[in-house]
């Protein structure tokens, strides 16, 4: 069951559009389960093999780089989303209204 939750996961992060973010709670929600936010927070750690989940894309829900220490070097995660336009000043995201992009919940 954690294998078909995880891939849930993944294919809404697939669909975060290049210069936006998401959080972990936003992408649980989609998913209209009772997991929390942890749960797919613990998918994004176990998708660094996978070059086709954006994990950068994701953010605790106030905009912080909360899973900045998953990614290989001291500031990719802030690098990736500054390569796409994201300002990120002290781990977090300047403008996060902005930038944030509500997945729509879906019957994946």
């Amino acid at each position: 069951m954690e294998a078909n939750f995880f891939e849930r996961v993944y294919a809404i992060a697939r669909q975060i559009p290049e210069g936006k973010v998401t959080s972990y709670g936003a992408i649980a929600k989609a998913l209209g389960t009772a997991r929390s936010a942890r749960m797919v927070g613990w998918a994004m750690n176990s998708s660094h093999n996978m070059d086709d989940v954006p994990a950068h894309r994701v953010v605790n829900r106030k905009g912080l780089l909360s899973g900045k220490h998953h990614f290989e070097g001291t500031n990719l995660m802030q690098q990736l989303l500054e390569n796409e336009g994201i300002k990120v000043v002290d781990n977090q995201i300047v403008d996060f209204e902005k930038h944030f992009w509500q997945p729509e919940v879906s019957g994946l």
